[in-house]
């Protein structure tokens, strides 16, 4: 546990009881504070208060009478599409608004810290596509090459339930828009941008303030290192506002469309090899055409950002890509779950927007497509354009039938997975891949994502 600094003998509210609000109200409490905590949801209180932590009506007046800030859990909207009540009587009362994140990098310093020969350094993950899977890789790599690391933030432990920093070690974070744009402090060693492509739109109002909450780590971070994808315009634009001119190797540039040239620091693959150019020489290659666990140009592009990140932080080529070729892959993540019959079975869940059902389709050949669930902002007429690999659609969810009509592919209205499955499976040859990449939200049928991916894998399963 990261104990919370700042707040010792004051009251601090924690809005929202998940796993990131009950680390946050223990980290508190372990720092000298008085949590004070509350959820719409019963249970949730119940769960505090069995630990001991106080829980109070956070939409009372008066709520903020000597509160000294409030701590909120990334799903709770603080701007658009409107703010939470209490978010909004807290902001009222002059109350500062913070998340886990910002009490991490406040916090996670220690005295100790003088007597290490290398200080804990913290690389931080975000963008839109790929971040999992980049801040996963990074992890592998180093736990591969003898570092210490920890995993955290979106994904792993909460970033205040970890251990604090011993000598050498890193602390590797996968950060949301909702968790960059609300920390008050954001102080990563080596931040990394991935890419950007329209989501959560509702939630920042519009693309620039979705763009805006994730440069806010590079801008109001100023890490040491920035490793920059500029794959689109907004990664572009944020690189040269970094930099201080072509030879700055403080940024260094990521892509998989082009190669880059230049005085600078570049990590681009092209036709699957990843090559690294420093100075204007070559000091990398690797060949990822093998590598099991990271198929198609957005994996290789995870790959880049991760063998970036690394070289960052003083790894030798020869070590990370060693750390590569034994890379598991993340669950729902173009996560290959079983080869039967010549049949390639693919769960690519995570893929709940266009832009990654496009990666995703990109990534494979012959495919037995199960695509559908709940609808996002912009629609799916895109997908059409990379539809030349798919012999049949399988259409799941409640508007199964609206979303096929938008394909122009050949297509099955199946509804559920289990008859998804059962008619992709049934359909299936030799050589070909069943593969969901849904391009869509879950939840108009599961809770969350890995729910969708989970009952995909039981039902391959099942019938194999």
């Amino acid at each position: 546990m990261i104990p919370v600094k700042g707040f010792s003998g004051q009251k601090v509210a924690v809005l929202g009881l998940g796993r990131s609000g009950l680390a946050t109200a223990r980290a508190l409490r372990a720092g000298g504070a008085e949590p004070i905590c509350w959820d719409d949801n019963p249970a949730a209180r119940e769960t505090a208060q069995a630990e001991g932590l106080a829980c109070l009506d956070l939409h009372r007046n008066g709520a903020f009478d000597a509160i000294a800030s409030l701590i909120v859990s990334p799903g709770i909207p603080h701007l658009y599409p409107e703010p939470n009540p209490v978010v909004a009587a807290a902001l009222q009362a002059g109350v500062p608004v913070d998340n886990d994140i910002g009490l991490f990098f406040r916090s996670f310093s220690g005295p100790e810290w003088h007597r290490f020969d290398v200080p804990p350094r913290v690389v931080a993950v975000t963008g839109s596509n790929g971040k999992s899977t980049t801040a996963a890789l990074i992890h592998h790599i180093l736990t591969e090459a003898g570092r210490e690391a920890q995993l955290a933030g979106n994904i792993g432990r909460g970033v205040l339930d970890i251990e604090p920093g011993g000598d050498g070690s890193v602390v590797v974070l996968e950060l949301s828009s909702y968790q960059t744009e609300l920390a008050r402090a954001l102080t990563p060693d080596v931040a990394v941008f991935t890419n950007l492509s329209p989501d959560h739109l509702d939630r920042h109002g519009g693309m620039g303030g979705y763009f805006a909450a994730k440069r806010r780590l590079f801008a109001e971070g100023g890490p040491d290192r920035a490793v920059i994808g500029v794959d689109e315009a907004e990664g572009t634009f944020l690189a040269g506002q970094l930099s201080e001119g072509p030879a700055d190797d403080r940024v260094i540039r990521v892509s998989v469309s082009r190669k880059l040239t230049g005085p600078g620091w570049q990590v681009f693959a092209r036709k699957g090899f990843l090559s690294e150019y420093r100075k204007g020489r070559q000091a990398g290659s690797i060949d990822m055409r093998a590598i099991k666990g990271l198929p198609g140009a957005h994996n290789h592009q995870n790959a880049c950002a991760a063998y970036a990140a690394c070289r960052a932080l003083g790894l030798a080529p020869r070590a990370i890509e060693d750390a590569l070729r034994t890379y598991p892959g993340l669950p729902h993540r173009s996560q290959i779950i079983a080869e039967a019959n010549g049949v390639t079975y693919v769960n690519d869940s995570k893929a709940t927007n266009v832009d990654s059902a496009l990666k995703a389709l990109s990534a494979f050949r012959k495919i037995r497509w199960i695509c559908g669930g709940l609808e996002k902002e912009g629609g799916i007429a895109a997908l059409n354009a990379a539809t030349d690999e798919v012999l049949c659609a399988y259409v799941i969810g409640r508007e199964a039938a609206g979303f096929a009509m938008q394909l122009a592919t050949e297509t099955r209205v199946c509804t559920t997975m289990a008859e998804a499955v059962a008619q992709a499976m049934q359909d299936s040859a030799p050589g070909e891949t069943v593969l969901l990449a849904p391009a869509a939200a879950s939840f108009d049928q599961y809770d969350n994502f890995e729910q969708r991916g989970d009952d995909f894998v039981a039902e391959v399963e099942r019938r194999l």
